[in-house]
């Protein structure tokens, strides 16, 4: 493990990674850092904390939206992917219910 020093709105903060994934932690703490800071320079939010909230909820928002370049999934959002394993596992559930009475 190696440290990393960074900064987010104006906060020192020392990390840890792998060797080698110094650059992708780097990268991630930029976006972080200018998403909390559009929204506190937006000014509609006090408080780091209430920052962060906010600035994880965009993120995880754009991550849940973001469709797979191709393939057979290209055509759905990860959250669209999300929902139908889950049908799919209940779909599952209910066919195999009866199964269980034989053990």
């Amino acid at each position: 493990m190696i440290h990393v020093d960074v900064t987010i709105m104006g906060q020192s903060y020392r990390l840890a990674c792998q060797e080698g994934e110094e650059r992708p932690l780097r990268e991630a703490v930029a976006y972080l850092d200018d998403k909390m800071c559009a929204i506190r320079d937006a000014g509609k939010v006090r408080g780091n904390d209430r920052i962060a909230m906010m600035a994880s909820i965009s993120i995880a928002a754009e991550l849940l939206s973001v469709k797979a370049p191709r393939g057979p999934l290209s055509d759905f959002t990860l959250s669209e992917v999300r929902q139908k394993i889950a049908l799919m596992h209940e779909a599952l559930d209910k066919a195999l219910a009866p199964q269980e009475d034989l053990f």
